[in-house]
């Protein structure tokens, strides 16, 4: 981990790798990488990236962008969640028709991509088939299953997992160290359980702790794991067939204050769980409602997913 950070915003911004040296856990991915960007004269001019919330895509593809030779304004990053129709693809064709600026390429960098519309996706194939030699596109997303198969057939595609135990605890560690503190190992333990392996909750865990009084850190940390248990619980309700909407909205206003994005995924995780075992029409109905991340409608988008299974 780089310790010549800045001391400025949250420690997932703070301590964001900014050099393949410095991420924890893609080794086999990081890997392949340094060897196509070496290899200029084959190396892709598309790449995807998919996994889990803040398991390191868009950061992966900032760190791959700089290793092409992309610098300044050259590197363009565009939420698709904002700009998901034909016309901000076509503004993206217009745009790789000029040179770059500073380096030696211009790098689009394109999250939540799955968001595009049907029509934006096709529209994007003849670019992405017949890329110029001085664009590159870096696609991100949380579900590769909603993108076309003619453009995931024109990706290089990379997996981001989420962390081992060891490898959380490693990245933990370091940052530890770099703000000059000490955690207990039982603190460690607890933060690494809560976080179910995502390194950017983990890291938001890790910023309650070291902000609580010392006597406190384990306390603090195991708040968490309350919130964890309410979040299963939620799953649970929602699972069974016959709860109804008041238990469901008594455990809602629990965690009305934690973040709905990590709730969707404990209560997907929770419905898949049971039908990879057997199949459950709940359990089914559980997964199609809550499929969409809610990052931009939050809370309101989660309380309407649990009504929508209430309602079945």
């Amino acid at each position: 981990m780089n310790q010549e950070k800045s001391n400025v915003g949250p420690l997932y911004i703070r301590y964001r790798p900014t050099s393949f040296l410095e991420v924890k856990g893609q080794s086999e991915i990081i890997s392949i990488l340094d060897k196509m960007v070496l290899h200029s004269s084959t190396c892709p001019h598309v790449f995807l990236f998919h996994g889990e919330t803040g398991t390191g895509k868009t950061t992966l593809g900032r760190i791959l962008a700089s290793k092409l030779g992309c610098k300044g304004n050259d590197l363009t990053e565009i939420n698709s969640s904002d700009f998901r129709g034909i016309d901000s693809v076509r503004d993206i064709i217009k745009s790789s028709q000029y040179a770059p600026t500073s380096g030696r390429c211009k790098v689009y960098l394109i999250d939540e991509v799955h968001k595009w519309t049907n029509d934006a996706q096709n529209a994007s194939l003849k670019i992405l088939e017949d890329t110029p030699d001085h664009i590159y596109f870096i696609l991100c997303t949380t579900e590769p299953n909603k993108l076309i198969p003619a453009v995931k057939s024109r990706c290089q595609e990379f997996q981001v997992k989420v962390l081992s135990d060891t490898e959380m605890k490693g990245l933990l560690k370091s940052i530890v160290k770099a703000e000059d503190e000490k955690v207990d190992k039982e603190v460690y333990e607890q933060i690494i359980q809560d976080s179910l392996g995502h390194p950017r909750a983990a890291i938001n865990i890790l910023e309650k702790v070291l902000a609580a009084d010392k006597d406190d850190r384990l306390e603090t940390a195991k708040q968490q794991a309350a919130i964890q248990s309410q979040a299963i619980e939620l799953a649970r309700l929602l699972t069974k067939k016959g709860s109804n909407w008041q238990q469901v909205n008594s455990v809602l206003r629990g965690l009305k204050t934690e973040d709905p994005e990590g709730i969707r995924r404990v209560v997907l995780g929770y419905a898949q769980a049971i039908l990879l075992n057997k199949w459950d029409e709940q359990c089914a109905l559980v997964l199609e409602c809550f499929m969409e991340p809610n990052f931009t409608n939050g809370f309101p988008q989660l309380t309407y997913n649990c009504l929508q299974v209430i309602k079945g």
